[in-house]
């Protein structure tokens, strides 16, 4: 199967490290192109067997199964761009929310897929996630499910979850991320210790909390509950926590949303134009 890349920006070019590293294709399958020709020669010079398409059209023309990784705005232009050289026996993914499957369905000839990748792809690990477009032929989908299950667990997801799913999976290692830094550069701020030595204690928390849960010895809860012992120094944290942390996270989904709502918007009247 011959892989098509249209975009390798941040996440498109997750997505061709991971299914090379995942061994989910081989660099030879894949053909990629970007605007900005450098980007995709990045990746042409570590995987040396990669295929550089001259533009998105020969992509889509040497391609099985193509993969558009570019901004909202730019996708329906695109997708008539590629049409001409899609076919009903190919398959086509997009990976941004706010373009709906429908949306692409109605512009294109083939089978269409939306997958919303996470950072967290490029470890092999996360949730990537599928909605299948109405007339995804089965044949796809299992063949979409295999691909993908090999650089990360596939969700299917309702539409009306496409949102806050996305914030979780696909904004959250952002969200936490930040947070860690500040949680860090608070213990610099308040005690002796250095940066470094902070990053490496913080970062190797991280990992063996996320390995605590994934081999299922505690669930969140519990975890909490085991650390902090009734009358100790954790209690005393988390009741800070507790007493100051607040709405935040209920302003980050309204925040998202909000941006979320505005991108429909525009995307819907990019769509509308005839």
């Amino acid at each position: 199967m011959n892989i098509g890349i249209i975009g390798t920006g941040n996440m498109g070019r997750v997505i061709v490290e991971a299914l090379i590293d995942g061994k989910a294709a081989s660099p030879s399958s894949l053909m990629i192109t970007n605007r900005t020709k450098s980007k995709a020669m990045l990746l042409k010079d570590k995987y040396k067997d990669i295929l550089i398409g001259a533009n998105p059209e020969e992509v889509a023309a040497q391609s099985d199964l193509i993969f558009i990784c570019i901004k909202p705005l730019d996708i329906r232009n695109m997708l008539d761009q590629i049409n001409p050289h899609l076919s009903p026996d190919k398959c086509l993914v997009s990976i941004t929310s706010p373009v709906s499957t429908s949306q692409i369905e109605n512009r294109v000839s083939c089978s269409t897929v939306r997958v919303i990748p996470s950072i967290t792809n490029r470890a092999l690990a996360g949730v990537s996630l599928v909605t299948y477009g109405e007339n995804c032929s089965d044949h796809w989908k299992m063949k979409l499910e295999k691909l993908i299950s090999k650089i990360s667990v596939p969700v299917c997801i309702d539409e009306r979850i496409t949102r806050v799913a996305s914030d979780i999976v696909s904004c959250g290692p952002a969200f936490f991320s930040y947070l860690l830094q500040n949680f860090i550069k608070a213990a610099v701020k308040e005690t002796e210790i250095d940066t470094e030595t902070a990053t490496v204690f913080a970062s190797e928390m991280i990992v063996g909390l996320g390995e605590l849960i994934k081999q299922g010895h505690y669930t969140l809860p519990s975890l909490q509950e085991k650390v902090c012992v009734k009358g100790g120094i954790t209690g005393e944290g988390i009741k800070v926590l507790d007493s100051e942390l607040g709405p935040v996270f209920e302003h980050v989904f309204q925040a998202t949303h909000a941006k979320f709502k505005e991108d429909l918007e525009k995307v819907e009247i990019q769509f509308s134009k005839q």
